[in-house]
């Protein structure tokens, strides 16, 4: 259990905090995680801004004032992005390779016009927190940060080094993730835990059924589908019209629909998700866990939002672009199609899956920029162990399985470099609860205050000195 401050400590720790703070008992490293979990949802790290930089020079300036070398806290900048890597010397006691600790530090922009709530103040309310990046992936960030501190104060030294890289462009062209991958430092890893992915599932009942480590991704691809025309004066209209011949393009990706697919990561975590689930949907999840040719139960799981990029490679328009001014017929209609291709599936082949369908060659089909094809991770016994340690200490006799990301995550490229990378959020929550990149994101308080020994019950069990115990 975390100590608890006297009384006259804890009336400083919470002057500097959010009024929410006080009506709730808190440690000075709970109160220490709110401040920067706070100081952090308040930049507005979305592409284009230029707030990354002053994001990673502030959990900088917390991990030095924390006693972490300068020489070991680096920023590295990036045009108007930057990345952080810090890290912390263990004694080599082990003579094992270093650990990677995976955060984001950058957002997809939030209007705040849009929201009923500043997305960029953390607000409490109804048993939430709100506010830009408070699931994806500031609660990572300073979950981690907050971790390294506390671990440090405690005067605990790993047996190994343990390393924080968090990127400044995950949710757009991922540089920094690259540059990061490419350093033979980092790259010389034995594997990577990512706070972006993974996490505990609660049910209605507010029960917890399972908890996933995300150990493969489905590839990301961006496509660009194009109708071109003459255009002309839009007082004499023409049969054909780009935006037409768009939209009806678009019409049939929409009613495109790819093989089911599966592999062993998916079938297991079919199996056991579905045994701790139950009802229709776990049925369906254990008969297509046994027959992966069941396409009834394939069905009935892509029918559910948590799990409809599950069992084959989806497809989704999400951007338009068409015209060029309001009196004219459009000479260009563009629309970005965005694609998660299911291990197996070639980017190609899913380029020539959208030809087909459009079956228009006005239409023309390109892929945007190199998708990335990343490895599965193999499971690993020592990593599986200390997560599981980690969730039983909240949740006892939680099932802790491995599964395949739906989306993408800055895994891909450590996994390319070499390094097997494992998503292994804190975050335990209901699956309703998830609004990452949507309006009014928000996560449970009651998951913020939860987590906070997550990594650090972890990183005792994977780097603790033996002999020395790995209790929180």
């Amino acid at each position: 259990m975390r100590a608890r401050l006297s009384t006259a400590s804890a009336v400083l720790a919470l002057a500097s905090l959010p009024a929410f703070a006080a009506d709730r008992p808190i440690s000075a490293d709970d109160a220490r995680a709110l401040e920067i979990f706070r100081t952090i949802i308040s930049m507005r790290t979305a592409e284009g801004r230029g707030q990354v930089p002053a994001m990673a020079a502030y959990l900088a300036g917390e991990l030095k004032k924390a006693g972490f070398a300068k020489k070991d806290v680096e920023i590295r900048r990036t045009g108007e992005t930057a990345a952080l890597v810090a890290r912390y010397r263990g004694d080599g006691s082990s003579g094992k390779k270093p650990i990677l600790f995976l955060a984001h530090m950058d957002v997809v922009d939030a209007l705040p016009e849009d929201w009923e709530l500043n997305p960029f103040e953390l607000t409490e309310k109804d048993g939430y927190f709100f506010g830009r990046g408070v699931t994806d992936n500031k609660y990572g960030v300073a979950n981690l940060t907050q971790t390294f501190i506390r671990l440090k104060k405690e005067g605990f030294v790993p047996d190994r080094d343990l390393i924080i890289v968090f990127t400044g462009d995950e949710e757009s062209s991922m540089v920094t993730t690259r540059a990061l991958a490419a350093d033979p430092a980092l790259a010389a890893a034995e594997f990577a835990l990512n706070t972006d992915a993974g996490g505990g599932s609660l049910g209605p009942d507010g029960a917890p059924f399972v908890y996933a480590v995300q150990a493969a991704e489905k590839t990301y691809a961006d496509f660009e589908l194009t109708a071109t025309n003459p255009g002309g004066h839009s007082s004499r209209p023409r049969p054909d019209n780009a935006i037409y011949d768009l939209a009806a393009a678009i019409e049939k990706v929409r009613s495109l629909r790819f093989p089911v697919m599966s592999n062993e990561i998916t079938r297991q975590a079919f199996a056991a998700t579905g045994a701790s689930l139950g009802g229709d949907l776990g049925k369906a999840m254990i008969a297509f866990s046994k027959n992966p040719k069941d396409i009834k139960s394939a069905e009935r799981i892509a029918a559910d939002p948590a799990y409809v990029g599950m069992t084959r490679t989806t497809c989704v328009a999400t951007q338009l672009k068409a015209g060029h001014a309001p009196n004219a017929l459009p000479q260009t209609a563009t629309a970005n199609v965005n694609c998660r291709i299911f291990p197996g599936m070639t980017v190609d082949e899913v380029r020539s899956a959208l030809a087909n369908a459009v079956g228009d060659e006005r239409i023309a089909v390109k892929v945007i920029d190199e998708p990335t094809v990343s490895p599965i991770s193999p499971p690993r016994e020592d990593v599986l162990g200390a997560v599981a340690k980690a969730v039983h200490a909240r949740y006892p006799g939680t099932p802790v399985i491995t599964y395949m990301e739906s989306g993408g995550t800055d895994g891909m490229h450590f996994r390319i470099a070499g390094v097997p990378t494992y998503g292994a959020s804190a975050i335990v929550m209901k699956e309703e609860d998830g609004f990452a990149h949507g309006l009014n994101e928000r996560l449970p308080v009651d998951a913020f205050f939860g987590g906070l020994e997550h990594w650090s019950i972890i990183i005792k069990e994977l780097a603790g000195r033996k002999g020395v115990s790995s209790a929180p």
